[in-house]
């Protein structure tokens, strides 16, 4: 069995509901995830997904967070889990026919200042890696595939400038820390990068940028992992970073990879 899954922060999955259905449309990817869908679950459009072959499982709460799956295969929502003990929408699973599990996460942004002391938002998104790490740890996973955003940038080349990132969120040497450490814990492997292993390559462009495109001030937050029993089926990564130039865009881009399983 093969299947492509796209990974995306959609900024409000009822805002950009015409740019869903256009990646559906065009991309046809058998499994969406989203993040920071801004919907309670009751909210989110299903009825144009559903006309284009989709259904879906998802998590939501009003104005904030929030990640669906949505998939035309055959899928079986298998729970979430409430790290760090947040009350956030921020994680959901399913299982497809061929028992993969697919884990979809919004891990927090952790506010600007990246010092825990000064900036509780920074704590919990330190606290919320360690959760997953410490699960994955307890509960080591197979057959799985992590995607979402992640709001780490790990390596050198996920940033404009490593130099000028170095103190600022998502590109800090703690967070790099703990995203490696979850990693570890779950023997998890970057798909992306065991696909495209050299080179700068950003998933997502602030909105403050007058011209993105061409400042190409990005960085990698949206990642796709899988477990290392399976992390060799998958293949053929890339970014689809036109949709970050699509009306009324989100920040982020999509993320590609294709598994044969």
């Amino acid at each position: 069995m093969s299947f492509t899954l796209a990974t995306w922060n959609i900024n409000s999955v009822r805002l950009r509901e015409p740019i869903v259905c256009k990646l559906l449309q065009e991309q046809g990817p058998d499994v969406l995830c989203l993040q920071e869908c801004k919907s309670p679950v009751d909210k989110i459009p299903t009825e144009a997904f559903a006309d284009l072959g989709y259904t879906f499982i998802a998590r939501g709460q009003k104005g904030y967070n929030g990640v669906a799956i949505l998939s035309r295969l055959p899928i079986e929502d298998v729970g979430d889990k409430d790290f760090a003990g947040l009350g956030h929408a921020r994680h959901v699973a399913g299982r497809l026919e061929n028992g993969v599990t697919i884990h979809n996460f919004y891990v927090p942004a952790g506010g600007d200042i990246p010092d825990r002391d000064k900036n509780e938002k920074f704590g919990q998104k330190l606290d919320y890696l360690t959760d997953m790490r410490d699960w994955f740890r307890e509960d080591k996973p197979e057959k799985a595939i992590l995607v979402g955003d992640l709001n780490i940038a790990p390596r050198e080349d996920d940033v404009w400038s490593h130099k000028k990132l170095l103190k600022v969120v998502s590109h800090t040497p703690i967070e790099v820390e703990h995203m490696a450490e979850t990693m570890e814990a779950g023997d998890w492997v970057d798909v992306t990068r065991a696909d495209i292993p050299e080179g700068p390559l950003y998933s997502w462009w602030s909105y403050r940028a007058r011209d993105w495109s061409t400042a190409d001030k990005g960085r990698r937050l949206d990642h796709v992992w899988a477990t290392s029993d399976i992390a060799k089926s998958g293949h053929s990564s890339r970014v689809l970073r036109e949709a970050r130039g699509w009306e009324k865009p989100s920040d982020h881009a999509p993320i590609f990879a294709t598994f044969d399983l």
